[in-house]
Formats: structure tokens, sequence, C-alpha cells
């Protein structure tokens, strides 16, 4: 009977070690589109235009709250608890509108959320696919079915977007995904560039959009800075920026033009290949598991005796 258990034991960790090693190659992140790529979708968001109205913000969590598992969230302040008012992307919010102010008359709202990177760290990182990157349209999306809850994305991610949710018994990863699974879907945009009244979010072909950035630039030259973020930075992404203040005062950290999922992808690779680490883990474990059991048996013998 003893032995019959063993056999059933070792039969199921075997499983679930195939289970988990079928499950456990990454994705490359250099795959799919490149930055010039006539399929890829972007987002060019104009700070010079906003007006920090957050109708942004409010679609976005609107059209994604059940997708997501999102939250309201209330200030201290708001005793009746009748506005979203994040002060901060979340486990519960995608977008989020910010302000800078350099005196009274000179200020600037800005638009934070995913970057949607031609070469996504958090795809280069994630071990287990949950983070993937749409080959034809260039989107960044998450899968909480697949997710292990590691974080590995929110460490990779060079722009600090990926957030967990820290107050949830079933926590996921929340991120902008240009909302593949809802608008972009079903009405072929984002909530946020279908709702924005000042026209500061336009959404198209991400080579079209380019264009449509330098153009502003080049015609209206005192008005922005001469510069598309999100055009080079780490490869280059699909959610561009316009603005007239200097992009770092703006949130936007200033970055190299070199992707760093290079880097991580021959750690991921080299840990990965031929399966090394998870066979050695799981044979490890087994063999802790057979001894502990040996002993039990060892030690029931002895008090039957």
């Amino acid at each position: 009977m003893r032995s019959q258990s063993r056999r059933d034991f070792l039969k199921l960790m075997g499983i679930t070690g195939a289970a988990c090693l079928a499950s456990a190659a990454p994705l490359s992140a250099s795959t799919g589109p490149a930055a010039d790529s006539d399929t890829a979708i972007a987002m060019l968001y104009d700070a010079t235009k906003c007006v920090g109205c957050k109708a942004c913000m409010s679609a976005c969590k609107r059209v994604n709250f059940d997708q997501n598992n999102l939250a309201y969230e209330q200030l201290e302040s708001d005793k009746d608890k009748l506005w979203d008012a994040p002060l901060d992307l979340s486990g519960n919010t995608r977008t989020v509108i910010k302000l800078y102010k350099e005196s009274d008359t000179r200020f600037s709202f800005v638009k934070h959320s995913c970057m949607h990177c031609t070469k996504p760290g958090c795809v280069s990182a994630c071990p287990v696919k949950a983070m993937t990157k749409d080959p034809v349209t260039g989107v960044v999306a998450y899968d909480k079915n697949s997710c292990i809850g590691c974080r590995y994305c929110q460490v990779a991610c060079p722009y600090n977007i990926p957030r967990f949710q820290w107050d949830r018994a079933l926590p996921q990863i929340v991120k902008c995904d240009f909302c593949k699974h809802t608008n972009l879907k079903e009405r072929g945009k984002p909530a946020c560039g279908e709702t924005c009244p000042a026209g500061a979010i336009a959404f198209g072909k991400r080579k079209d959009l380019l264009v449509e950035a330098h153009k502003r630039i080049k015609e209206n030259p005192d008005s922005y800075i001469p510069k598309v973020y999100g055009e080079k930075e780490v490869g280059g992404g699909n959610h561009l920026y316009l603005a007239a203040f200097p992009f770092k005062k703006l949130g936007l950290p200033d970055l190299k033009e070199e992707s760093p999922t290079e880097f991580s992808e021959h750690i991921q690779h080299t840990i990965y290949k031929g399966f090394i680490a998870p066979v050695a883990l799981y044979g490890t474990l087994c063999a802790i598991a057979l001894k502990n059991k040996k002993a039990q048996d060892k030690l029931g013998h002895t008090e039957d005796d």
C-alpha cells in the first residue's frame, strides 16, 4: 500500500514538473514588428492639447473594469465616495493624467500608461508567457491565466508601468493593453483615444503618427520640444509623446536608445536552455520528498514494533 502511494506521488510530481516545463520557455522580445513596421499600431499623445479633463482615465476604467478586475480609488476626503481619484498608476488604474507646474502660467498635463515597447522588457523577463507582444500590431498584453505572480515584468520595465494588485486574494498585473480585448476589438481604437474631447490622443499606424508628430514640430517649433518621445527610447515604443516641456520634467525617464532586452533574453535563454534549471529544481524536490517519505515509513515501522 505504501509502495503504491509512493508511485502515485512520484507520478504527480512528474506531471506537475512537465506542465511547468511546457510553459517555462520565455518569449523573445525581439520578435515581432520593428520600429518602422507597416503593421504596428500606436498612440500619439500631445501634451500641448491636453486640458486635464481625465475623460481618458474614466473611459479606460469603465471599459476595462470587469476585464481587469479593477476598483475605484477614492480620496480619504471624499466621504461620500463619489469620485475615482487615483494619484498614480496602480493595481486598479491603467491610465493616469498628472500635472506638471512650472509657474502659475506655465504648466502641462501628461498622460502615463504602458509604452508598448518595440522590444518590451516585460515580455523578455516573463518566464511563463504571461506577457506577450502581438507580432502584427505590436500591442503588449497580459494573460492573467498564465501569470505566476513573480513580478519580473515590474522589475524589467524601464518605465515602471506594470502594477501588482497587492490587496487582492487573487492578484493580477495591471497595465494598458490598448483595450485589446474590449474597445480595440469592438470599435477599432482604445477607449481613451475615442473619448478625448480635446484631440490630445491620436490613434493609428505608428509610421503615420510619427510623420504627423514631426510635422507638428516642424510647423510649430515654438510650441514643442524638438523630439518625439517614444520614437527611439530603449528601441522605440508604440506610445508616442509631444510636449512643450522637457520630458524628464513630465515624469518620463531619460533613457538610451539601446534596448536592455538582449541582455535579459540571454540570461533567460541560458537558464532555460534544455530546461536545465526546471529539471534540476523538480528533480531535487522529488528526491527530498522521497527521502522524507522513506524516513516516515521507517518511523512507522519502528512505532509498530
